[in-house]
């Protein structure tokens, strides 16, 4: 059995060395908390690193579907409570009339871009507006066959804003004023068990209506 040398006494760090090192360590730590973990996890930039690098738009992301998540289950305990199956066939109907009733009001109306897809039960779709700082752009959103969940946000410049919050929508209109050049414009989910067929019209000031899913 073989016993190890034991070091000297100048072989060991100082308390100096010891301090030094811990103060080296806790300041990395503290960077990497700022710059990468709080914009990719929390959405918290205040260096604007993160935004440069692309994580804050990771960690809105993360937050909105947190947030979303949350809501939906807030949602369905309400639900639960009341008569989950007679809301459900009422927000049918309601749907329907709305998108009858909208469809005929905005049928003579010119609008600039119209888009039209359809949401598998747990599917997702993203669509945004290039737009400048103070540019105006005005809505209408049909929702067909269901509900969905939206975000309607923008980002861009290092900035982020959210400007409404739907969910079990069966429909909404308005008009979106960007407060920083970027993109504007809508996350959807459906949490339907069926298909659901979403109608998005805009007109206003922007450069382009694009697909950002």
């Amino acid at each position: 059995m073989f016993n190890a040398e034991k070091p000297s006494l100048e072989e060991l760090p100082t308390s100096q060395q010891l301090i030094r090192s811990t103060v080296i360590a806790a300041a990395s730590a503290a960077a990497i908390l700022v710059t990468v973990v709080l914009p990719a996890e929390y959405n918290i930039d205040p260096t604007g690193i993160g935004g440069a690098l692309g994580l804050a738009e990771m960690g809105e992301i993360k937050q909105q579907l947190a947030e979303e998540a949350e809501a939906d289950r807030l949602m369905a305990l309400e639900e639960q409570e009341q008569s989950s199956l007679m809301n459900d066939i009422f927000g049918l109907f309601v749907g329907a009339a709305h998108a009858q009733d909208s469809t005929a009001t905005e049928a003579a109306t010119d609008w600039r871009d119209e888009i039209t897809f359809t949401l598998a039960p747990g599917k997702t779709a993203e669509w945004k507006l290039v737009m400048e700082e103070g540019q105006t752009a005005e809505y209408v959103m049909l929702v067909e066959g269901g509900r969905v969940n939206f975000d309607l946000h923008g980002h861009g410049s290092g900035q982020s804003e959210t400007y409404e919050k739907g969910r079990g929508s069966t429909g909404d209109e308005g008009q979106i004023t960007a407060g920083f050049a970027g993109e504007h414009g809508w996350f959807w989910r459906n949490r339907d068990s069926s298909d659901v067929t979403v109608t998005v019209r805009v007109r206003g000031e922007y450069a382009e209506f694009k697909d950002a899913s």
